[in-house]
């Protein structure tokens, strides 16, 4: 299942990525994180790895990220592994006269029967959750309003 969202934030792309790139930021527009791990030596770079822990109504999820390309201020991609799924993530991000423009396209195989049915019956919901989280750091970045204060 592949699908893309885009979004516009009112910040130039210089600071766009400096609150985006702080994983310290991340609790304030990702919704269920409650923990980070970092797995790697050199934090941020490419190959280096990170544990993220979620709570999702009354379930745990847990899953891995993997930093593929960091070409940062231009596009950052990621994969992010959890049981049952693997989600490639290719991040855009474009210079508009003092605003940013946030290109996403995911991409998610499934594997075991549940994630495969559950991916074939509610695609929209992996591309209205995408947007969520988009449109949360958009809130945080320009307007400071944590996810955590909701």
């Amino acid at each position: 299942m592949k699908y893309s969202n885009e979004i516009v934030v009112d910040l130039p792309r210089d600071e766009f990525i400096r609150k985006m790139d702080a994983p310290e930021n991340m609790k304030h527009w990702q919704r269920g994180l409650i923990a980070y791990e970092q797995l790697s030596q050199k934090p941020g770079q490419e190959g280096s790895r990170m544990s993220l822990s979620y709570q999702m109504g009354k379930r745990e999820m847990v899953m891995v990220e993997t930093i593929i390309k960091r070409n940062l201020p231009e596009e950052m991609h990621t994969t992010y592994d959890a049981k049952g799924v693997h989600n490639i993530q290719k991040n855009y991000f474009r210079e508009e006269d003092g605003k940013t423009r946030w290109i996403s396209e995911s991409e998610f195989q499934f594997s075991g029967f549940g994630m495969k049915l559950m991916g074939f019956l509610m695609p929209g919901a992996f591309k209205k959750q995408s947007l969520k989280y988009m449109e949360d750091f958009k809130n945080f970045a320009e307007n400071g309003i944590s996810v955590l204060d909701q």
